[in-house]
């Protein structure tokens, strides 16, 4: 009986460890180009790419975008504003809307290189 709790609670903890590690979002590698051209099938995901941080003034808005001028908004700006300029990588959570266009909320940036 002993032995059955023993099994009964290494199961359980073993369900806890995969519930935690399938609550993890998977982050998808995905190009500019990609979620310029097919922006809906990463509508909700976590993704992670690359591109050249820009900004408009008026309305204040940064994106990111490649040597092709495929460009993502970027959220939020005061996180992604001090490298202008500069070639990063982002991963964050994606969301396109017709409206809206393509938008990134930053969970991490990483800069790549730093602006000529």
């Amino acid at each position: 009986m002993e032995s059955e709790g023993r099994i009964g609670l290494a199961v359980g903890a073993c369900l806890l460890f995969l519930a935690a590690c399938s609550g993890e979002d998977s982050v998808a590698e995905v190009t500019l180009a990609v979620l310029a051209s097919n922006p809906a099938s990463h509508d909700g995901a976590t993704v992670a790419t690359e591109g050249v941080v820009r900004h408009f003034e008026e309305p204040l808005h940064y994106w990111i975008e490649d040597q092709d001028l495929n460009r993502v908004e970027i959220f939020p700006h005061e996180e992604i504003a001090p490298h202008l300029g500069e070639r990063v990588r982002v991963v964050g959570h994606f969301e396109y809307s017709a409206m809206e266009g393509r938008r990134l909320t930053l969970e991490h940036v990483e800069p790549l290189s730093v602006p000529e």
